[in-house]
């Protein structure tokens, strides 16, 4: 079986070949479908050499949002099960071979655990890493996702959606009756951009963030574990010596 592969790129030059690398080494890859945001540094050029290579890349171009992205990736896959990959991850080894054991009938779609490249503390990785998999278990997430086509073949993403369309996407498969699977295996390690771990936009990310754990009291207290995780994460980076 051979899946097509969705990833999203804007300006992505300092992950996107780590995150191509993992997806070509780990997923059985039918096509490559690349939908760029009109990127003004080495992103397309990095996609160019791995068409070069695998000779199974698709460019598409979208000024739009997120939702309106992913919408015209679900429209050209061609593959029974699919995946999205963000930019900015690098999918564990064996990422589908592990994912396959869930890939049952009524299952619409696998999510691996994210995992934040910065975090080495190992207690405080396994209670984010519980924390992050309870999260999604409501909210959704596509940092890693294996979808079954048929299930979201027919949604219609609204275009205005440039967060929360994950939450969009598992709430369109819960519709269908079909389970949304979170796992420790497989899983991703996520690499977010050093400007996430500025206060400024770190205290911008947690709000938009409650912004849907109001929606769903019972996140709140993992949501503010969450939180903790990040304005400690920025701190330490602002503090940290310069070399």
């Amino acid at each position: 079986m051979k899946v097509d592969v969705v990833v999203l790129t804007k300006d992505s030059e300092k992950t996107l070949a780590q995150c191509l690398d993992s997806v070509y080494g780990n997923i059985p890859v039918n096509r490559l479908i690349v939908v760029d945001g009109y990127s003004t540094d080495q992103t397309l050029e990095i996609v160019k050499k791995f068409d070069k290579r695998f000779h199974n890349v698709v460019i598409l171009k979208e000024k739009g949002t997120r939702g309106r992205a992913r919408q015209r990736a679900i429209e050209v896959v061609t593959t029974e099960w699919f995946m999205f990959v963000d930019s900015d991850v690098v999918l564990c080894h064996n990422w589908f071979e592990k994912a396959k054991k869930l890939m049952k009938d009524r299952v619409g779609a696998i999510w691996g655990v994210e995992i934040w490249s910065v975090l080495k503390n190992m207690t405080v990785l396994k209670l984010f890493k519980r924390v992050t998999v309870k999260i999604f278990g409501k909210r959704g997430g596509t940092h890693d996702l294996l979808v079954r086509h048929t299930a979201v073949k027919d949604i219609h993403i609204p275009s205005n959606l440039h967060v929360y369309e994950d939450a969009y996407i598992k709430s369109w498969i819960d519709g269908k009756d079909l389970e949304v699977i979170s796992t420790y295996e497989p899983y991703c390690i996520h690499h977010r951009p050093a400007i996430v771990w500025t206060i400024k936009k770190s205290i911008s990310l947690i709000a938009n963030e409650l912004k849907f754990a109001v929606r769903c009291p019972q996140l709140m207290l993992s949501y503010a574990f969450y939180a903790i995780i990040v304005l400690y994460q920025s701190l330490i980076r602002s503090i940290k010596p310069k070399k």
